[in-house]
C-alpha cells in the first residue's frame, strides 16, 4: 500500500513538473503573452461587431415602429435617409473593426509591416485592376447616400450599364457597395452602385398620377370636360382617394387625337409612391361618372364596362326607337 502511494505521488509530481515546465517553456510563454491577447482581441472584435449590428437593427426597428404607429401613409424623406445611413454606418464600422483587428494582431505577433512595402506595391498594382470596380462601387454608394438620391422604401428605376432593361422596385437596402430592390413580382435585384448609370426616384417628396381617358370622336367634348371637372372637384371627398391626393386633380385637356378616339388627360399630385394606387382609383371614378352621363369611352366599348342600368332613360328610349318594336 505504501509502495503504491509512493508511486502515485511520484507520478503526480512528474506530471506537475511537466505542466510547470510547459508553461515556463517557449510555447507556454507564447500562449500566455501573445496567444491570450489574440484570443481576447478576437472576442472583443466579435462582441463589437455584434453590438454595432444590434444598434443598427434597433435604430431600424425604432424607425419602422414609429412609422407603423403614425398616421402617415408613406415614410418621410428624413426617415428613409436615416435608415440608409444606419445601414451604411453599420457596414463601415464592421469593416473598420476587421482592419483594426488585423493590425493589432500583426503588432502582437511582432510582424514587420515595413518589410512588405515592396511586395505590397507589386501586389497592389496587380490587384488594382481587379479592385477598381469595387472602389467605383464604394464611391458611387457614398454619393448616393450623401446626395440623398434615394433611401429605404423608395420606389426607384435604375438604369444599369450594359443592360437593356431597367431595374424597377422598392429599395430594401442600401450600402456603399450595392443597392437591393424588390420588384412588384417579388424578385430581388442586387445592383452594384458603380454600374448605375441613371436613377429615377418615383417616390421623392411627392408623385404624380397620370390618367388618360380615350373617348369616341363622336362624343361631346364639352360635356366630357364638364363631367371630368366635376369629378376632379369632388375627388378628395372620396374616403380612399382623398388620403392619397395632395390637391385636387386637374384636367389637362386633349392629349392626342387618333382615327376613332380622342384622348383626354387628368393629372393629380399624390403622396410619394402612391401614384399608381391613386391612378387606379381615379380611373374607376372617371369610368363611373362618364357612364352615368351616357358617355361611352373607347375602353368601355372594348371591354363592356358600362352598365346598361346607368344609361339615362332618354338614351335608352332613343336606342329602343332605333331598333324598332319588338315582334
Amino acid at each position: 500500500m505504501t509502495t503504491n502511494t509512493a508511486v502515485l505521488a511520484l507520478a503526480t509530481a512528474s506530471w506537475a513538473q511537466r505542466w510547470h515546465d510547459f508553461w515556463r517553456g517557449h510555447i507556454g510563454e507564447w500562449i500566455i503573452t501573445r496567444g491570450l491577447r489574440i484570443v481576447m482581441l478576437l472576442i472583443a472584435a466579435v462582441l463589437a461587431a455584434r453590438f454595432v449590428t444590434w444598434v443598427a437593427e434597433r435604430v431600424t426597428r425604432q424607425l419602422d415602429l414609429g412609422f407603423a404607429e403614425s398616421d402617415a401613409l408613406v415614410r418621410s424623406e428624413a426617415t428613409k435617409h436615416r435608415q440608409a445611413v444606419a445601414s451604411v454606418i453599420s457596414w463601415v464600422s464592421i469593416v473598420i473593426i476587421g482592419i483594426v483587428v488585423v493590425m493589432q494582431t500583426a503588432d502582437i505577433l511582432q510582424f514587420s509591416i515595413g518589410g512588405l512595402v515592396a511586395p505590397a506595391a507589386v501586389l497592389g498594382a496587380a490587384l488594382g485592376f481587379g479592385a477598381q470596380q469595387l472602389v467605383k462601387d464604394l464611391l458611387a454608394g457614398f454619393f448616393i447616400i450623401a446626395e440623398r438620391q434615394y433611401g429605404f422604401g423608395d420606389l426607384v428605376k435604375l438604369t444599369i450599364a450594359g443592360s437593356t432593361t431597367d431595374a424597377t422596385g422598392t429599395v430594401e437596402n442600401v450600402t456603399l457597395r450595392v443597392t437591393r430592390l424588390r420588384s412588384a413580382d417579388g424578385e430581388v435585384f442586387t445592383v452594384p452602385n458603380g454600374q448605375i448609370v441613371k436613377s429615377v426616384n418615383l417616390s421623392k417628396d411627392w408623385a404624380r398620377a397620370v390618367v388618360d381617358i380615350p373617348v369616341s370622336t363622336s362624343a361631346d367634348l364639352n360635356r366630357v370636360n364638364e363631367v371630368l371637372h366635376q369629378e376632379c372637384e369632388h375627388a378628395r371627398d372620396n374616403p380612399l382617394l382623398g388620403e392619397l391626393l395632395l390637391d385636387a386633380p386637374t384636367v389637362m385637356g386633349v392629349e392626342s387625337i387618333e382615327l376613332e378616339t380622342v384622348t383626354l388627360r387628368l393629372v393629380a399630385r399624390t403622396l410619394p409612391g402612391k401614384q399608381f394606387e391613386a391612378g387606379r382609383l381615379l380611373r374607376v371614378l372617371v369610368i363611373r361618372a362618364l357612364a352615368r352621363a351616357g358617355i361611352v369611352t373607347a375602353a368601355d366599348a372594348t371591354v363592356g364596362l358600362v352598365d346598361v342600368a346607368v344609361v339615362p332613360a332618354a338614351d335608352a328610349a332613343k336606342a329602343a326607337e332605333v331598333k324598332g318594336p319588338v315582334r
